[in-house]
């Protein structure tokens, strides 16, 4: 076994405190981790779905499926997942599957648990799988209960991981676009948001422009053990993931793969798609919004002014940022920048290595720290579809005339535009920018 993964299961894992029910493991080099809290019978969809895929791809295929609530569930929760469990134990089709119990009493998550632990219990489960297996280099992937998947999804991961030195992945994703019209605008207004950002990312030339959708992500058991597998966090799990992947090695994307997040509305979690399409739903006028194009102006501007001046101070650089933009040099600041800056000058040396270490410390959560900052004083937000318009024609990509709200035709077609467009975007990453 890979020392740094058997460094990883002995210490950063707790493999003892859930269990995996399944037949057999031998031959299993791509694994995909499904989180169920009160998903049934929806979850069966999504298992069928997963399941329409070659006898090839489905024979070194496992999906463990973690069902799971806390302590504090419902009665009407737990009772779902006590169907899901009985459903699960009883399956019969041609998908090979393993079970997570995190719902029976004594094996429920604690009270500040969540979905990353859930991710996490399964993940690190199937890490042990496919090293017993000798398939280090192997795909760890996650999925959703909500969430159903194109045909081919097994035998597109399987042709992906098959080739040498993958490290991360990232899907295509599309939500459904259904519901009454209300519903329609707001998943519609969702989804362009997130392309929008990441649109955004990729123009300001940021290490982290890649999508981060929890249903749409996986790795390699060396590269999970690599960034300390997957957090425990109840919400944004997904965001810290992939920041770490991309810290480490190249994210690419799955030719052919594409999930379909489901578009409900939901207060599970503090954001996400369910949280945004419920303000959305409360009131369109005010809820459809997307930062200032502006902001990726600074941004992309910032970038350059410490990707060239690696060798120059911190208060130097400070006097730049002020230039550009007196908001952005107040959150450096802020920021502990200029000694931050000079630390890593001390630890780092070469601009290769210095440049690496900056992108490491001004990564994709401080990067969202800085939009909000800005957003916040003086770089006011934009209502409407106007600035996805702008920053697609940034790209070369212009489309006019801009959808207004309740011209649902026009926003579908704005967000094909979107996601013909982010498909031409392969790889992200640190490693690939140095």
């Amino acid at each position: 076994m890979n020392p740094a993964i058997q460094r990883y299961l002995d210490k950063r894992t707790d493999l003892r405190r859930w269990s995996l029910e399944t037949d057999a493991t031998q031959g299993v080099d791509l694994v995909v981790v499904i989180p169920a809290f009160a998903e049934f019978p929806g979850l069966l969809q999504t298992l069928e779905s997963v399941s329409a895929a070659s006898p090839e791809a489905l024979a070194r295929a496992l999906v463990i499926v973690v069902v799971n609530h806390r302590e504090d569930a419902v009665p009407e929760e737990k009772e779902n997942n006590s169907q899901a469990l009985v459903a699960l134990r009883s399956w019969s089709g041609a998908l090979r599957l393993g079970l997570v119990d995190a719902a029976a009493q004594g094996h429920e998550l604690l009270a500040k648990e969540g979905v990353g632990t859930a991710r996490k219990a399964g993940l690190d489960l199937a890490l042990s799988i496919l090293a017993e297996n000798g398939r280090e280099s192997g795909g760890l992937v996650c999925l959703d209960a909500d969430t159903t998947v194109d045909a081919g999804y097994l035998d597109s991961l399987h042709a992906f991981f098959a080739e040498p030195n993958r490290w991360a992945a990232v899907l295509e994703y599309a939500h459904p676009v259904a519901g009454d019209s209300a519903e329609t605008e707001a998943i519609l207004y969702y989804e362009m948001f997130l392309r929008y950002y990441e649109l955004g990312l990729a123009w300001a030339r940021s290490p982290f422009a890649f999508p981060a959708i929890g249903s749409a992500m996986g790795c390699t058991g060396m590269a999970y053990a690599a960034v300390s597998g997957m957090n425990r966090r109840c919400a944004g799990e997904d965001f810290y993931f992939l920041q770490q992947l991309a810290k480490t090695g190249v994210i690419q994307r799955v030719p052919g793969a594409i999930v379909r997040p489901a578009s409900r509305p939901s207060r599970r979690v503090p954001f996400g798609t369910g949280r945004r399409v419920l303000e959305f739903l409360d009131n369109a006028e005010t809820a459809c919004r997307f930062y200032a194009p502006e902001s990726f102006c600074v941004l992309r501007a910032w970038l350059e002014i410490a990707d060239n001046g690696l060798e120059s101070s911190g208060e130097l650089l400070l006097k730049g940022a002020a230039q550009l933009n007196p908001a952005l040099a107040d959150f450096l600041t802020r920021q502990d920048f200029a000694a931050t800056w000079t630390r890593l000058q001390k630890e780092h040396s070469g601009t290769r290595r210095m440049a690496a270490a900056f992108h490491t410390w001004f990564d994709g959560f401080r990067t969202l720290k800085l939009m909000h900052h800005l957003r916040d004083n003086g770089l006011a937000d934009h209502t409407g579809f106007s600035a996805v318009c702008e920053i697609l024609s940034w790209m070369g990509q212009a489309l006019s005339p801009t959808p207004q709200l309740g011209a649902l035709d026009a926003q579908r077609q704005l967000l094909e535009h979107m996601r013909k467009f982010g498909q031409e975007q392969q790889e992200w990453g640190m490693a690939r920018r140095f």
